[in-house]
């Protein structure tokens, strides 16, 4: 008899915020994911206790889903975080770092946390109509009949990514294969409910970055295949490659309990049986002029070679991952059974090729329109691949929202101190009538809005890791970064030549302020002002619907957490 224990009380956490290992856990995690930041954050390499994969990454997307955290109030952090890069890849570590500084600075404040959430409410507001106004200086309009700023985009998350481990080169020509892929997947003719295409991402590791290539259709690897041997794939009565795709397995050697019983008489053998139900398939695929098949798990030996000897080219293995870019592409149905075969389950290709990439052997599947594309990405190992296949899926989805709302931000640090410019302006010339409405001084304001502010330029200044001073210049608002070994009190015009997003160069007179001043000490800041001019080629962008919901997800989940006063832990 197993001995019986007492159930224990739940474990009460009052105003958890204020307990040493709260406060250490996060300024630890804070830390951690700051050194990641930017074009030069420092790798991470993460694994469990027991050995098994380890991952070198700096990318929000690998950390957070490898990162253990055990406290409740950590982890209603990391799940906010992570449902943000689920919806949309980007601006993770925005999000993360601007969140937990949020939370340092405000709880360091004399000031009540329900009045401090009313005011960052009043804060956020503020934000988000400027950037969603024309007078915004931070935002920049995509036009998809110019390439440059689709470009920058693109630019911008490869660079940002250092174990990609790319050159100049390399970025560039990735850059350029990737928007070439998706410019591919955008249908020509505008219908009231347009769908993108689909770009799926092939594998070639250990091989120069520059040999990557985007080619029309879908390649799935077959190891098997003699290049030596011609290809000859029957075609129906209009010129086109009939195909059939299979999501059920053809080895013959399995039964479903869906398809209902089977009855076997004495002496049969059911294995002999079910191969003739699969020639009986290969029969009526030749009745029906199919030229390819294409299945998701195994073909048996027989029926694969039934089918060629029949000029039909049989693909076994291909996986779920690609059926749906198969379906859509080909205009076939996924065929769930061997019983229920209906030629309006068949899909058509233009052609069916061989290529070799590498060691790596694929059936290159050509549509007669072209909605899919293969890109395929080659690096020099397997972690900068992985690394890599990350940085482009998330530039992918990037010009997707971009493709919604056509606006990109400012990167380099510049979109957080020019806000932190705006609301500092903003903050001291309210009317004394907005005081009244959220119940709060205009000292306990013009604080909160100096930790909103401050917590904004953390994240900027994260982007430095060679410690040098970070400036912001009193005309646009821009991030500005002095190399390293430079006193403070040097001239700062001499050690500048452009901002941190790479619009304004140093071309005029600019009053400078360094951006780690005294806390507390009110900056009297006047409206930044939009750059002039055209912009440059080679911008740092931000993707704008990706910041805009960090934004609103750092301040959100900072409140949740600033108004938690208990924790309540199950000991049982």
């Amino acid at each position: 008899m197993s001995r019986l224990e007492a159930k224990k009380p739940p474990l009460f956490i009052s105003e958890p915020l204020t307990k040493d290992t709260v406060s250490q856990s996060l300024s630890l995690l804070n830390g951690i994911l700051k050194s990641c930041y930017g074009p030069a954050g420092r790798l991470k390499q993460l694994h469990n206790g027991v050995g098994g994969y380890v991952c070198t990454t700096s990318q929000s997307s690998a950390i957070f889903c490898r990162l253990s955290v055990s406290h409740p109030v950590l982890r209603v952090l990391t799940a906010s975080i992570q449902n943000h890069i689920s919806r949309f890849s980007d601006c993770g570590l925005f999000t993360a770092i601007l969140c937990c500084s949020m939370i340092e600075n405000f709880k360091s404040l004399n000031v009540a946390p329900c009045t401090v959430i009313k005011i960052s409410k009043h804060l956020l507001s503020l934000c988000m109509d400027y950037l969603r106004s024309e007078a915004c200086g931070c935002r920049v309009s995509v036009d998809f009949s110019s390439l440059e700023t689709l470009l920058c985009l693109v630019r911008s998350v490869l660079r940002s990514k250092p174990a990609c481990m790319l050159n100049k080169p390399e970025v560039d020509h990735l850059t350029a294969l990737i928007l070439k892929a998706f410019l591919f997947t955008v249908p020509c003719h505008v219908e009231t409910n347009a769908v993108l295409g689909k770009c799926v991402i092939v594998p070639v590791k250990g091989r120069r970055v520059m040999d990557s290539t985007v080619l029309p259709g879908l390649l799935v690897e077959t190891p098997e295949i003699q290049l030596a041997k011609p290809l000859t794939v029957k075609r129906s009565g209009s010129d086109v490659i009939k195909m059939a795709l299979f999501c059920v397995s053809m080895s013959g050697d399995s039964f479903s309990p869906e398809e209902g019983t089977i009855t076997v008489h004495h002496g049969a053998s059911l294995e002999k049986s079910e191969l003739n139900r699969l020639l009986n398939v290969g029969k009526q695929l030749v009745n029906d002029e199919v030229g390819l098949v294409v299945c998701q798990k195994v073909i048996h030996p027989s029926l694969k070679q039934y089918l060629e000897e029949n000029h039909i080219m049989a693909v076994d293995r291909a996986g779920l991952s690609l059926m749906e870019p198969l379906g859509r592409m080909t205009g076939s149905k996924p065929i769930a059974s061997i019983h229920l075969l209906s030629p309006s389950c068949y899909g058509s290709l233009k052609d069916v090729r061989i290529k070799s990439f590498a060691s790596k052997r694929f059936v290159h599947l050509i549509p007669n329109d072209a909605v899919v594309f293969s890109l395929i990405l080659c690096n020099r190992n397997e972690t900068a691949w992985d690394e890599l296949k990350r940085a482009c899926e998330t530039a992918e989805h990037v010009l997707q929202l971009t493709i919604k709302e056509p606006l990109a931000l400012l990167g380099g640090g510049c979109t957080e101190t020019h806000l932190a410019s705006y609301i500092r302006h903003k903050s001291c010339s309210l009317p004394t009538s907005s005081f009244k409405d959220l119940d709060c001084s205009r000292t306990q304001y013009e604080l909160v809005a100096d930790g909103f502010c401050r917590s904004l330029e953390s994240v900027a200044c994260s982007l430095n890791h060679d410690d040098g001073e970070i400036l912001t210049d009193m005309v646009y608002g821009h991030c500005w970064f002095v190399p390293s070994g430079f006193s403070s009190v040097s001239n700062w015009s001499d050690l500048v030549s452009k901002c941190g997003c790479g619009f304004n160069g140093n071309t005029e007179n600019l009053n400078w302020r360094l951006l780690q001043g005294q806390f507390g000490s009110p900056i009297i800041q006047g409206c930044p002002k939009e750059p002039s001019g055209k912009a440059a080629d080679f911008l740092t962008l931000d993707c704008f619907a990706a910041k805009c919901s960090g934004l609103q997800v750092a301040l959100e989940t900072a409140n949740l957490i600033l108004d938690l006063s208990y924790v309540i832990e199950d000991q049982n």
